[in-house]
């Protein structure tokens, strides 16, 4: 039995109208990340990557097109692929389908289609892409357990709302781990001559008094 194989002429005028395309919008996705990320952990080499994925997507897409074929065994190689790259903020995935849906598009040559798809998602991610969880406080307490009593009374006279999310004790020690908004941490300050800490550090048997800041950019 012969297989035939359709072979397909890519014509370099066209491939280079796809790049250009995808380098354009591809710089719009990188700056659209560097202004909305409001993290710590900003890397500049992810950005620079998503630039790369979209003109990789738009040579693949380009090649394939056409071509059942090669679209099969493209398939099956990425099929064989695991990639373990860790996402360290939600909205990096939609960075990702965003320069993927790019690629794809300018790889069949259709420019209408992801321009206004990325002005629309541009637009869109400048109003939402500083949209954050709301800022919370861990405040970390060890203790010896024969003061355990005295220091939840405190904790809770300071603050009148938190919320005590592990107490772990052993024969000696007793640790909590409590959970406060910003806004409730503010409002004790305001309403409390001493910190909470020189509170709790006034009593005897107290050993540390961590206050932690937790936010997106930490697990």
């Amino acid at each position: 039995m012969n297989y035939i194989v359709q072979q397909q002429t890519i014509e370099p005028v066209q491939l280079l109208y796809n790049m250009t395309v995808a380098f354009v919008l591809g710089l719009v996705i990188f700056i659209t990340y560097q202004l909305t990320y409001s993290g710590v952990a900003y890397s500049k080499k992810f950005n620079a990557s998503l630039m790369m994925m979209t003109l990789v997507t738009t040579v693949v897409m380009t090649v394939i097109s056409n071509n059942i074929a090669l679209s099969l065994g493209m398939v099956g190689a990425l099929s064989i692929v695991r990639f373990r790259t860790a996402i360290k903020d939600p909205r990096d995935t939609t960075f990702i389908f965003w320069c993927i849906a790019v690629g794809i598009c300018c790889g069949v040559s259709f420019y209408t289609v992801a321009a206004i798809g990325s002005v629309y998602i541009f637009a869109v991610m400048l109003v939402l892409g500083r949209v954050h969880t709301v800022e919370k406080r861990l405040l970390l307490v060890r203790a010896k357990r024969a003061i355990e009593k005295n220091i939840e009374s405190a904790v809770y006279l300071y603050f009148k709302k938190i919320e005590l999310q592990a107490k772990n004790t052993t024969g000696d020690e007793v640790e909590y781990i409590y959970v406060l908004s910003n806004r409730t941490l503010q409002r004790a300050q305001r309403n409390n001559e001493d910190s909470i800490t020189d509170k709790l550090y006034a009593m005897e048997g107290v050993q540390m008094v961590n206050l932690i800041a937790q936010n997106d950019d930490m697990s």
